[in-house]
């Protein structure tokens, strides 16, 4: 949990329905996720899905971070309540976003 101050890519994502806010920031080496971290503001399962979301990453090659689906999250937690899914389970994107913010100031997109 925290931030990045000098992240090499930063990725927001909300839901306006139900509040949730999460931002995601990276540090990238040698094409690999060589640190991340993340500020919620949401309910427990926003701030549950945004910490896995650092454990399954952190390590991985962009190109495997980016093939984190929201229902990988989602079964790595064992399972989230359906009324939660939609709104909750947002950290793969804020991942995903992160990552194509990386690509965007390095040319790469």
């Amino acid at each position: 949990m925290g931030e990045i101050p000098d992240a090499d890519g930063i990725g927001t994502v909300g839901n306006p329905v139900c509040g949730d806010l999460m931002t995601i920031y990276i540090k990238v080496k040698d094409n690999r996720l060589e640190d991340i971290k993340f500020k919620t503001f949401g309910c427990g399962a926003a701030i549950a899905t945004s910490s896995m979301i650092t454990e399954m990453a952190r390590g991985k090659t962009l190109e495997e971070a980016m093939k984190i689906t929201r229902k990988d999250v989602a079964e790595n937690l064992d399972g989230l309540p359906p009324i939660k899914m939609h709104c909750s389970n947002l950290a793969a994107d804020g991942l995903h976003k992160a990552i194509e913010d990386y690509l965007e100031k390095k040319g790469k997109k």
